[in-house]
Protein backbone atom coordinates (compact mmCIF):
# COMPACT_ATOMS: atom_id res chain seq x y z
CA UNK A 1 0.00 0.00 0.00
CA UNK A 2 2.76 2.40 1.00
CA UNK A 3 4.74 1.62 -2.27
CA UNK A 4 1.63 2.91 -4.33
CA UNK A 5 0.95 5.85 -2.38
CA UNK A 6 4.75 6.57 -2.76
CA UNK A 7 4.25 5.94 -6.91
CA UNK A 8 1.19 7.74 -6.85
CA UNK A 9 2.18 11.32 -5.33
CA UNK A 10 4.65 10.92 -7.92
CA UNK A 11 3.03 9.71 -11.12
CA UNK A 12 -0.37 11.71 -10.48
CA UNK A 13 0.78 14.57 -8.05
CA UNK A 14 -2.09 16.55 -9.20
CA UNK A 15 -5.04 13.78 -7.94
CA UNK A 16 -3.60 13.05 -4.73
CA UNK A 17 -3.10 16.93 -3.85
CA UNK A 18 -6.99 17.07 -4.60
CA UNK A 19 -7.38 13.85 -2.48
CA UNK A 20 -5.62 15.55 0.37
CA UNK A 21 -7.99 19.01 0.05
CA UNK A 22 -11.09 16.55 0.27
CA UNK A 23 -9.97 15.22 3.05
CA UNK A 24 -10.27 19.12 4.51
CA UNK A 25 -12.75 20.16 2.87
CA UNK A 26 -14.48 17.03 4.87
CA UNK A 27 -13.18 18.84 8.01
CA UNK A 28 -15.37 22.33 6.91
CA UNK A 29 -12.35 23.97 5.90
CA UNK A 30 -12.54 26.90 3.36
CA UNK A 31 -10.31 26.65 0.16
CA UNK A 32 -8.66 29.43 0.86
CA UNK A 33 -7.21 27.54 4.57
CA UNK A 34 -6.97 24.30 2.42
CA UNK A 35 -4.09 25.56 -0.49
CA UNK A 36 -1.54 26.38 2.06
CA UNK A 37 -2.02 22.89 4.37
CA UNK A 38 -2.16 21.16 0.36
CA UNK A 39 1.27 22.83 -0.40
CA UNK A 40 3.13 21.99 3.45
CA UNK A 41 1.84 18.31 2.75
CA UNK A 42 2.79 17.84 -0.33
CA UNK A 43 6.33 19.31 0.13
CA UNK A 44 7.48 16.38 1.80
CA UNK A 45 7.01 13.30 0.01
CA UNK A 46 7.28 11.05 2.83
CA UNK A 47 4.77 13.05 4.82
CA UNK A 48 2.55 13.22 2.03
CA UNK A 49 2.42 9.55 1.84
CA UNK A 50 1.93 9.25 5.79
CA UNK A 51 -1.03 11.55 5.45
CA UNK A 52 -2.00 9.41 2.59
CA UNK A 53 -1.61 6.09 4.28
CA UNK A 54 -3.27 7.42 7.48
CA UNK A 55 -6.53 9.89 6.11
CA UNK A 56 -7.18 8.32 3.10
CA UNK A 57 -6.16 4.69 3.71
CA UNK A 58 -6.76 4.50 7.50
CA UNK A 59 -3.29 2.74 8.31
CA UNK A 60 -1.44 3.91 10.17
CA UNK A 61 2.66 2.75 11.32
CA UNK A 62 2.76 0.26 13.80
CA UNK A 63 4.65 1.34 17.27
CA UNK A 64 7.20 -1.56 17.14
CA UNK A 65 7.56 -1.26 21.35
CA UNK A 66 3.86 -1.39 21.31
CA UNK A 67 4.26 -4.66 19.70
CA UNK A 68 6.65 -6.37 21.64
CA UNK A 69 4.65 -5.22 24.97
CA UNK A 70 1.18 -6.81 23.01
CA UNK A 71 3.16 -10.32 22.28
CA UNK A 72 3.85 -10.28 26.24
CA UNK A 73 0.93 -9.34 27.92
CA UNK A 74 -0.54 -12.39 25.65
CA UNK A 75 2.54 -14.15 26.39
CA UNK A 76 1.61 -14.18 30.31
CA UNK A 77 -1.89 -14.11 29.97
CA UNK A 78 -1.83 -17.52 28.37
CA UNK A 79 0.32 -18.83 31.05
CA UNK A 80 -1.28 -17.26 34.03
CA UNK A 81 -4.86 -18.24 32.62
CA UNK A 82 -4.11 -21.71 31.71
CA UNK A 83 -2.85 -22.23 35.68
CA UNK A 84 -6.51 -21.21 36.68
CA UNK A 85 -7.80 -24.53 35.31
CA UNK A 86 -4.53 -26.32 36.03
CA UNK A 87 -3.71 -25.57 39.43
CA UNK A 88 -6.26 -27.84 41.19
CA UNK A 89 -4.36 -30.77 39.02
CA UNK A 90 -0.92 -29.81 40.58
CA UNK A 91 -2.20 -29.25 44.02
CA UNK A 92 -4.57 -32.53 44.34
CA UNK A 93 -3.55 -35.81 44.07
CA UNK A 94 -7.47 -37.16 43.46
CA UNK A 95 -8.30 -36.93 39.60
CA UNK A 96 -12.01 -36.57 40.06
CA UNK A 97 -11.73 -34.15 42.58
CA UNK A 98 -9.04 -32.12 40.84
CA UNK A 99 -11.47 -31.76 38.03
CA UNK A 100 -14.55 -30.42 40.02
CA UNK A 101 -12.29 -28.04 41.38
CA UNK A 102 -10.78 -26.74 38.16
CA UNK A 103 -14.40 -26.48 36.82
CA UNK A 104 -15.65 -24.58 39.83
CA UNK A 105 -12.56 -22.13 39.67
CA UNK A 106 -12.54 -21.58 35.87
CA UNK A 107 -15.87 -20.39 36.52
CA UNK A 108 -15.89 -18.54 38.64
CA UNK A 109 -12.65 -17.32 37.30
CA UNK A 110 -14.72 -16.52 34.00
CA UNK A 111 -17.56 -14.69 35.81
CA UNK A 112 -14.90 -12.09 37.47
CA UNK A 113 -13.87 -11.68 33.95
CA UNK A 114 -16.96 -11.25 32.24
CA UNK A 115 -17.95 -9.12 35.51
CA UNK A 116 -15.00 -6.71 34.94
CA UNK A 117 -15.53 -6.40 31.05
CA UNK A 118 -18.61 -5.47 32.00
CA UNK A 119 -17.87 -2.73 33.77
CA UNK A 120 -15.62 -1.83 31.45
CA UNK A 121 -17.22 -1.51 28.43
CA UNK A 122 -20.45 -0.46 29.77
CA UNK A 123 -23.12 -3.30 29.90
CA UNK A 124 -24.21 -4.61 33.34
CA UNK A 125 -21.74 -6.55 34.90
CA UNK A 126 -23.87 -9.18 35.54
CA UNK A 127 -24.88 -9.67 32.17
CA UNK A 128 -21.12 -9.63 31.43
CA UNK A 129 -20.18 -12.16 33.98
CA UNK A 130 -23.49 -14.61 33.05
CA UNK A 131 -22.34 -14.29 29.32
CA UNK A 132 -18.60 -14.98 30.05
CA UNK A 133 -19.50 -18.03 32.21
CA UNK A 134 -22.30 -19.29 29.67
CA UNK A 135 -19.82 -18.92 26.85
CA UNK A 136 -16.44 -20.34 28.19
CA UNK A 137 -18.59 -22.99 30.03
CA UNK A 138 -19.46 -24.34 26.77
CA UNK A 139 -16.33 -23.70 25.08
CA UNK A 140 -15.03 -25.98 27.78
CA UNK A 141 -17.61 -28.38 27.58
CA UNK A 142 -17.06 -28.90 23.81
CA UNK A 143 -13.45 -29.41 23.76
CA UNK A 144 -13.82 -32.08 27.05
CA UNK A 145 -16.64 -33.82 24.75
CA UNK A 146 -14.50 -34.01 21.64
CA UNK A 147 -11.11 -34.92 23.83
CA UNK A 148 -13.42 -37.74 25.44
CA UNK A 149 -14.84 -38.54 21.97
CA UNK A 150 -11.27 -39.11 20.58
CA UNK A 151 -9.55 -41.06 23.09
Amino acid sequence: MREREYRETEELPDRESEEVAEIFRGYGMQEAEIAPVVRAISADRKRWVDFMMRFELGFEEPDPKRARNSAMTIALSYILGGMVPLSPYMLTGELYRALTVSVAVTLAALFVFGYVKGRLTGIAPLRGGLQTVVIGGLASAAAFGLARWIS
